[in-house]
């Protein structure tokens, strides 16, 4: 479970967000969307502790601080950033290894092969291009068998086929009970995967409901609706 409550972060007087509250439960994929300048991305920062902030974040009951939470969170930046003189697997490796936990090889080659990186697993961070170092930043994402995930704007620069795959592990982290949150402007990509849409605007929650409080409607047209942005 995830629960932020009344998150406030200033920059220089100005609110990037205000009084932020919202609760994600297990076994839940919730949706962060919004405008550009909305707030989704300080309010990301904040959750997996790369901001101070006002207000509370708990991860699984814990606060987001406490070591007990940085052990069963995991995140996938927007701009993948990896270790230069590491490979492919090694990368895989270590992300397990920060988390106190044996690498499973086992689940490390199905991760390769699923998102096509088995010709790729010798080769150094620095000779990928951005999808692949996305697709790397998965995988070390998922090794370490996280609770709570958060992926931001994971689809961006991937092909049709690595897509695919990122929306079954979604639903497979889904019925394994676990929670993710997904921030992206590439709406129509999540429109089968999502149980809960929070919607951002100018540093606020300006909705957050349900599908079924949504009526099972049109995520697209929701976020047009709701946000009052134009659609042309």
């Amino acid at each position: 479970m995830l629960a932020v409550s009344h998150l406030t972060k200033t920059y220089k007087k100005v609110k990037a967000v205000d009084d932020v509250t919202f609760t994600i439960g297990q076994g839940e994929v919730a949706v962060l969307v919004g405008p550009n300048g909305a707030g989704k991305s300080t309010t990301i920062k904040s959750i997996v502790g790369l901001l101070r902030f006002e207000g509370e974040i708990s991860v699984d009951t814990y606060n987001n601080k406490a070591l007990q939470a940085k052990e069963i969170l995991s995140y996938v930046p927007e701009i993948p950033t990896l270790f230069p003189l590491l490979t492919v697997r090694e990368h895989i490796e270590y992300m397990a290894l920060a988390y106190g936990k044996t690498p499973d090889q086992e689940k490390l080659d199905a991760l390769l092969k699923r998102f096509d990186l088995e010709d790729k697993q010798n080769k150094l961070g620095d000779e990928l291009s951005k999808g692949m170092m996305q697709k790397v930043s998965i995988c070390a994402a998922v090794i370490t068998d996280p609770k709570v995930i958060i992926l931001d704007e994971p689809m961006i620069g991937l092909d049709p086929k690595a897509i695919k795959e990122i929306k079954k592990l979604i639903l497979e982290l889904k019925e394994d009970n676990k929670t993710v949150m997904i921030s992206t402007h590439m709406i129509e990509m999540i429109e089968e995967l999502w149980d809960r849409v929070i919607f951002m605007k100018e540093g606020r929650v300006i909705e957050n409901m349900t599908r079924m409080d949504a009526d099972h409607g049109d995520l697209e047209e929701l976020f047009f609706k709701i946000t009052g942005e134009s659609d042309e």
